[in-house]
């Protein structure tokens, strides 16, 4: 099969949209000189792909409905049976719908993707198989992404399991309402700006984003990939530090992968805290949208890690409010430039590329109208910042971002552990149907206030539940040192020692 060629006037309009004019007679030496790199390109398309072996048989299941889906949580369910044996072993999984399962549809919450399913497995899916687990399906997540709510996703919302009628929080929003409710035991997120720590915290979850590069995000969908990290969602700390053992580690397909350092994780769920010094940020108590209610509920927590022996300390970061601001340019600039005009992938970056993936996604352009109000608001700021500033802005950034995580790098040289809220409200109610853009999209980027700035910088963050508002959960959030999962870990599993955190 021989790839499409231009003719004379095509070429023409192409070298038009680069700024260049061609005559018809240059247009067609032109074709001629190109006439090698077409067939090179007829041979490239002929050989087959290079993806992973599947290893384990899998149907592709369902989607369920009624009282089968009471929360809204499930896009489909399947079963895939890993090894008899390993650390995961009788454990259920559900992973968000952007973390890719072979032969098993995958929407990532949009419409515009609905129909697409995968020919590889995620590097996380194989590893977590291979240590015994059964995945059992696939979580809905918010469209493409973009929401710290769980409202924006198609075809529905995803309720809270504390309370119908708010939100589960996002975009890892089923994943959070499956393990809540009880009906899995563990489940992949995914977090940019929060994404998967917002929805464990209004779904009183303990949920781990880890160092950026430290889990492999090959077979998940980018948004950006300097900002993209993926991680577990789950109803106890040992589970989560489970998890992340089974998951972490290089699998030299990914380039956010820089030498990750791994440890057994679970070795530290006993060690306690006694002398570990944690510096409560007063910056993480100053979100512009803050309940002081939550904020009590939080220094309440840190006061139940003093009693087990650590030493607290309050701080200030003032960068704290500056790694908020850089998110915006890189966030959406970036998911602009790689998730929207590079159709989920990019270029530029050598490792596993999903083709199926980016063939099926780039028809959002035929049906941009059905994407979400929080999609679209992020796009059109990534764009115009990209058409009118040529990206100087997320350049900037990002260079002012190693200047912010060396303000958090100072912190942790004289302190274990930070420790914030980790949403600065409890879950809102979900917006009605008929609710204006307004109310739309100020309810998508609510919780954010503290989640955003740990993309940026990388550093791991985790948050553990720690207390009820009105029937709904609080997060206390544990920041640490790049790679030191287990010191949070450890402080985690002190703080669920001292009681059932319902009660506190």
């Amino acid at each position: 099969m021989s790839v499409t060629r231009p003719n004379t006037d095509q070429l023409i309009d192409l070298a038009a949209d680069l700024g260049m004019t061609l005559s018809a007679d240059e247009a067609a030496e032109y074709l001629t000189l190109m006439a090698g790199n077409f067939a090179a390109y007829d041979a490239l398309d002929a050989m087959p792909d290079n993806i992973p072996v599947v290893k384990y048989p899998r149907t592709p299941g369902y989607r369920p409905e009624g009282a089968e889906n009471k929360y809204g949580a499930w896009y489909v369910k399947s079963e895939v049976k890993g090894a008899a044996t390993g650390k995961l072993a009788g454990k259920t999984v559900v992973l968000k719908d952007n973390v890719a399962l072979a032969g098993v549809p995958m929407m990532n919450g949009a419409s515009t993707l609905e129909g697409y399913i995968p020919a590889l497995d995620a590097t996380i899916v194989t590893r977590m198989l291979d240590e015994g687990a059964t995945i059992v399906g696939k979580a809905t997540c918010e469209y493409f992404c973009l929401s710290g709510g769980s409202h924006t996703s198609s075809p529905a919302p995803v309720h809270n399991p504390y309370k119908m009628g708010h939100i589960a929080g996002g975009s890892s929003s089923g994943s959070a309402a499956l393990v809540a409710c009880g009906e899995v035991d563990m489940a992949i997120g995914g977090d940019q700006g929060g994404s998967i720590r917002m929805p464990s915290a209004l779904c009183g979850l303990y949920g781990m984003k880890p160092t950026h590069g430290l889990v492999p995000y090959t077979g998940v969908m980018p948004i950006e990939a300097t900002i993209d990290h993926t991680g577990p969602m789950t109803s106890s700390v040992a589970d989560n530090a489970l998890m992340l053992e089974v998951i972490a580690g290089a699998d030299g397909l990914d380039p956010r992968q820089y030498a990750p350092v791994t440890a057994p994780y679970t070795e530290a769920l006993g060690k306690g805290v006694q002398g570990m010094k944690i510096a409560i940020l007063k910056e993480g108590f100053e979100v512009a949208n803050g309940d002081p209610a939550v904020y009590e509920k939080v220094r309440a927590a840190a006061k139940k890690l003093e009693e087990a022996g650590a030493v607290l300390t309050e701080i200030s970061i003032p960068e704290h409010h500056t790694a908020a601001v850089i998110w915006g340019p890189i966030a959406l600039e970036g998911l602009q430039w790689q998730m929207m005009a590079g159709n989920g992938m990019g270029m530029n970056w050598k490792g596993l590329y999903n083709v199926g993936l980016l063939d099926a996604h780039s028809g959002w352009r035929q049906r941009a109208d059905e994407l979400s109000p929080s999609l679209k608001i992020s796009m059109f700021i990534g764009e115009y910042f990209i058409q009118k500033y040529n990206g100087r802005f997320y350049a900037k950034a990002q260079n002012i971002a190693r200047k912010v995580k060396a303000a958090y790098d100072a912190a942790f040289a004289e302190y274990d552990l930070l420790l914030m809220p980790t949403c600065p409200i409890v879950a809102p109610a979900i917006p009605a149907a008929d609710a204006s853009l307004t109310e739309i999209i100020t309810t998508a980027f609510s919780v954010l206030g503290n989640t955003q700035q740990f993309d940026v910088t990388g550093h791991p963050a985790m948050t553990v539940p720690c207390g009820l508002i009105d029937g709904l959960p609080v997060g206390m959030m544990l920041v640490g040192k790049d790679y030191d999962e287990s010191t949070i870990y450890a402080a985690a599993a002190a703080f669920e020692a001292a009681g059932d955190w319902k009660t506190f």
